[in-house]
């Protein structure tokens, strides 16, 4: 969670030079999940034991019609601060995430959408089992990733 404790720090959170085009910052993505409550923003922070290390927030059965994505199940945005990428905090956020999907009877697939470009997150998500769908949403690719019970 992100609270009064924890809220500068993570908002402090940035990802690497180059990659501002692909993913929004944390405090313009509170603000955004905060004007967007029909969507049902799921928001958390990363941590590598005491210290906070990213951001991920998803939808979490999205009404119908909110306004903001038309997916359920979505993966509205994550970012892994530049000092720590490349250690497995993506992964692990993202099995913390299936993992909490898969507490959801009707969650059966995860839905995110990717900037393309050269250093996109694009072949991130697709080593981690997401798969294009040939759709856009908005300027971005879209990529599904089926939720197993039995993974």
């Amino acid at each position: 969670m992100i609270d009064d404790e924890n809220r500068k720090a993570v908002t402090a959170l940035r990802v690497g030079p180059g990659q501002e085009k692909f993913v929004d910052g944390v405090a313009d993505s509170l603000s955004e999940a905060a004007a967007n409550p029909a969507a049902r923003p799921w928001v958390r922070a990363v941590y590598a034991g005491d210290v906070p290390v990213g951001f991920l927030m998803a939808t979490d059965a999205a009404e119908p019609g909110n306004g903001v994505v038309p997916w359920p199940y979505y993966l509205w945005r994550m970012l892994i601060d530049a000092r720590f990428q490349g250690h497995g905090y993506g992964r692990a956020a993202l099995d913390l995430l299936v993992t909490h999907l898969r507490e959801r009877s009707d969650a059966e697939v995860l839905t995110t959408s990717v900037v393309p470009g050269a250093g996109s997150p694009y072949g991130f998500y697709v080593r981690y089992g997401f798969q294009p769908t040939g759709e856009w949403f908005d300027h971005e690719q879209v990529l599904t990733l089926p939720i197993a019970r039995d993974r």
